[in-house]
């Protein structure tokens, strides 16, 4: 599969490989991240098969087929030391990849606002039920500033939007936008972990987030204030200096 991956680089090759994970939204939800890091890193975005367009093989259903997918995608073209970054379900892809990755090829791991595991009593909202006001009002601190008015969205990209949530409700197993297998194996990965959240998120709350660092190992909790499920967008100065930090910390070279 790893041959048919739609696969975005940029920055140095001689730099510390950077795999950034976008979550329903897209590739662009997560490009800011991907542009940050080509300054200095390997950066490598890929499109997830069934967004944008692209294909979607017909075995390829659940999170673990991602996962699986990226890692062979390091194992191919020999990289390691590798930091991963997920963006929601992106960081649902990005902890699969953590409990798969035997080899330790990869060295850092940063879930933002991600989905993927069942934590009792504060389950992730059930995001096909949102209009876009719904959306803009549990996703993003300043909703005025990111409502969208789908009567002012062109044909075009409503029906890749449409397109993209399809996909999403397909590797999400529908609202539930869990694994219950997950949260039980991530005791287990040792990598360093950066679990950070926007405090205003309400599709999955901070307290969500701290369940899920606490599940890992070897993690810490970091909370962005006045930002909601796409911390790097609303905050990016402060978002991009956890990053920053973090990359430096557990990078091998």
């Amino acid at each position: 599969m790893t041959s048919e991956l739609t696969l975005t680089e940029s920055g140095p090759t001689a730099g510390r490989p950077v795999l950034v994970l976008h979550g329903g939204g897209g590739p662009a939800t997560v490009a800011p991240i991907a542009e940050h890091f080509a300054a200095t890193a390997h950066t490598l975005l890929p499109t997830h098969p069934g967004w944008n367009g692209t294909p979607r093989p017909d075995d390829f259903t659940r999170v673990a087929d991602l996962a699986a997918a990226y890692l062979r995608l390091l194992h191919d073209r020999h990289l390691s030391d590798v930091l991963v970054i997920g963006s929601s379900l992106g960081g649902w892809i990005a902890a699969e990849l953590a409990t798969a990755d035997t080899q330790g090829l990869i060295s850092g791991i940063v879930l933002m606002n991600s989905v993927g595991i069942e934590v009792d009593g504060d389950p992730v909202r059930d995001f096909f039920t949102l209009d876009a006001r719904g959306v803009a009002e549990y996703a993003y601190h300043d909703s005025e500033r990111f409502y969208v008015d789908p009567a002012t969205v062109p044909a075009e990209r409503l029906a890749v939007f449409q397109a993209n949530m399809a996909a999403l409700r397909v590797f999400s197993g529908g609202p539930a936008m869990s694994d219950p297998t997950l949260r039980p194996r991530l005791a287990a990965v040792t990598t360093p972990t950066l679990v950070l959240w926007g405090e205003s998120d309400r599709i999955a709350t901070p307290a969500y987030g701290k369940e899920y660092a606490a599940s890992f190992g070897n993690a810490r909790f970091e909370v962005v204030a006045e930002a909601g499920h796409l911390p790097h967008l609303e905050q990016p100065a402060r978002t991009f200096s956890l990053l920053d930090e973090f990359a430096a910390e557990t990078g091998r070279r």
